[in-house]
């Protein structure tokens, strides 16, 4: 072997200062990256396109789009649904729960979905859990990332290196692997895992040792449902439907004087639709030229005594009172409102507000923002009745319902006034569970053409991804902008760029070829752990899926030169790229959850590369008795 050339010094150069940045960890890891990749353009061991060529990578391109996805089973409410039956079964034992949530993971992979898609999906819902639970997300986030691929193993087109291994069998004139070929590989090192990651994640990552924030709920702004049952809403909210005789029909709001005749006010209205399969409902705030019709149900506030005189004149029915006790007695509320779109705040009178002394009805919130004040909170008392002919005073806390919209565009307008919380921020927490079965059956058709390849992987993602955007699974496109990680993008694809630069200068060449000339001469044992050392090594500091391009070849050229059968040192690379555990950036599920953990790099060192090197000394030994030499 030559002298190490003067690229070769500089690209190693880069390597060390790059690791060595993060594990300091005063600069986050995805400028690291983009710095790391900036010094090999700059020095010319890479051209711009291909320090830039991450970026269009199609894992890149497809953790992006499983973002997407995986954020919609949180927007949709299935993380919670799933979350709590999670709880339901393990309860809120922590062992219990990590047990769990390993398994979870791991069954992903076992049923096909790719390592990343696993945890891009199940990440919500380990935070869903961990919440519910009082329990730290630092501690499952990690071992979730670590299972996910551990899960990869267990199928063929689980983890990338697997499939580069298979194509490479392919290529030589060998028989590729089957679709189950290391499912043995990945049970022993589950089995070890669940052993192993329990107590290393209670040492390094337990939050209250290491003086972390623990995730205990902050006092913030109140969901719509508390404040809907904090002002009492319900209690005198009351549905009414329209008879044909009604003199209502065809009416406008602006013609009826509610308020003042009845001490009674429309907070919504929902129109019935009758198609051919369905009836549908459509849901929309009232306004002085909203038109009533026969389909129409009225969502009246106001006392009992007042709202049934209202219904007596107007020739209208209560909705959720039997016939007997039409009229008669106050009917429990059955409705449900929905604040995907319509949404409740709290606003706080100021004592310079214009609005002091205001009667309700004057106060123009509903004619300039479309916005209605359905209850006052007073000095602990809350006022529902008779709101119209109320006046608001100094310090009084109004609840307004209107759009999400609409309570933004008042927040940010009247400046005597303050609207507790971002109502935009509010407006993305609520889920919109009806879309739940929609999104079920986007994610169903992703994993079935990732495991069937009906389309390429990234294809049948960002397919999916689109689809939930199309089907509104979220409320607007950019909440689903929102829901990609971006630091883990930028790290992962402005981490890319390493491995071109050890091709190109020929590095990487340099220290496999001195890896078989020392090794090459004793067992093929030693030459397989020379394999997955080296292997091991570079996915610390490049992707699995570039090590594994690069080793795949050299493995296979060592088994020939050494005269044994090819497979167990193709696999050992497969389960040296996927088994790396001491690095972020190694692989695609161990850059996800750095962000959503506020991991360091040396929470990564201090956990992962304990098991990694446990997997390593155990894979060197079972590996050859599922694929003898």
């Amino acid at each position: 072997m030559g002298p190490l050339t003067n690229d070769m010094i500089i690209t190693l150069v880069i390597i060390v200062l790059t690791a060595g940045t993060m594990v300091w960890g005063k600069i986050r890891s995805d400028i690291v990256a983009l710095i790391s990749m900036l010094s090999l353009v700059l020095t010319g061991i890479v051209t711009p396109m291909e320090g830039l060529s991450g970026f269009s990578n199609s894992v890149v391109i497809m953790i992006a789009g499983l973002f997407v996805v995986g954020g919609a089973v949180t927007k949709t409410g299935i993380a919670s649904k799933i979350s709590n039956k999670v709880l339901s079964f393990a309860g809120t034992n922590p062992y219990k729960l990590f047990v769990m949530v390993l398994t979870v993971t791991v069954l992903g992979g076992f049923l096909g979905l790719s390592n990343t898609g696993t945890v891009a999906i199940l990440m919500p819902i380990v935070i869903s859990v961990a919440q519910q639970s009082k329990m730290s997300s630092r501690l499952l986030l990690m071992p979730m990332a670590f299972a996910g691929s551990i899960g990869g193993m267990m199928t063929l087109i689980g983890t990338p290196p697997t499939l580069i291994v298979h194509d490479a069998l392919i290529n030589a004139g060998y028989k590729g692997l089957s679709y189950f070929s290391t499912l043995p590989l990945g049970l022993v090192m589950f089995v070890i895992g669940i052993f192993m990651l329990w107590p290393l994640s209670k040492k390094y990552l337990d939050d209250q040792k290491q003086g972390h924030d623990s995730g205990a709920a902050v006092s913030g702004p109140k969901s719509p449902q508390e404040l809907q049952n904090m002002y009492r809403v319900i209690d005198n909210l009351y549905r009414l439907e329209l008879t044909p005789n009604s003199p209502l029909v065809g009416k406008k709001l602006s013609e009826l004087d509610l308020t003042t005749e009845h001490s009674v006010s429309i907070v919504e209205i929902r129109t019935r639709s009758y198609g051919p399969l369905r009836k549908t409902v459509t849901p929309h705030l009232p306004s002085a030229d909203s038109v009533i019709t026969a389909d129409d149900v009225l969502y009246v506030l106001g006392d009992f005594k007042d709202v049934s005189q209202f219904a007596v004149k107007k020739g209208l029915n209560f909705l959720d009172a039997s016939d007997k006790e039409q009229e008669q007695t106050p009917p429990k509320f059955a409705g449900k409102f929905k604040y995907d779109e319509v949404g409740l705040a709290e606003v706080v009178v100021l004592k310079n507000s214009q609005l002091r002394g205001r009667y309700v009805k004057e106060s123009g919130l509903r004619k300039n923002y479309s916005v209605n004040i359905l209850s006052i909170q007073r000095n602990n008392n809350y006022l529902l009745q008779g709101l119209g002919e109320e006046r608001i005073l100094r310090g009084d806390m109004l609840l307004v319902q209107g759009t999400w919209e609409n309570i933004a565009r008042m927040s940010r307008l009247e400046s005597d006034i303050v609207v507790i919380g971002q109502p935009e921020t509010e407006a993305a927490k609520v889920t919109r569970d009806y879309k739940g079965r929609y999104t079920m059956g986007i994610l169903l058709l992703m994993v079935l053409s990732m495991i069937f390849y009906w389309l390429p992987p990234v294809v049948s993602v960002l397919l999916a991804a689109v689809a939930i955007v199309l089907g509104r699974c979220y409320r607007t496109v950019e909440e689903a902008y929102r829901a990609i990680k971006w630091e883990s993008i930028v790290l992962f694809a402005a981490m890319m760029p390493l491995a071109i630069a050890m091709e190109n200068t020929g590095l990487s060449a340099y220290i496999t070829n001195g890896a078989v000339s020392v090794l090459g001469d004793y067992s093929p044992y030693a030459m397989m752990a020379g394999i997955m050392i080296a292997t091991s090594f570079l996915t610390m500091f490049i992707s699995n899926t570039a090590t594994a391009i690069l080793f795949a070849p050299i493995a296979l050229q060592a088994a020939t030169t050494m005269g044994v059968n090819p497979y167990p040192f193709l696999v050992s690379v497969t389960v040296a790229a996927s088994m790396c555990f001491g690095s972020p950036f190694a692989t695609p599920p161990n850059a996800m959850v750095m962000g959503a953990g506020k991991y360091s790099f040396m929470d990564y060192v201090k956990v992962g590369l304990p098991l990694q090197l446990v997997f390593l000394v155990v894979m060197l030994f079972f590996i050859p008795v599922i694929f003898p030499f």
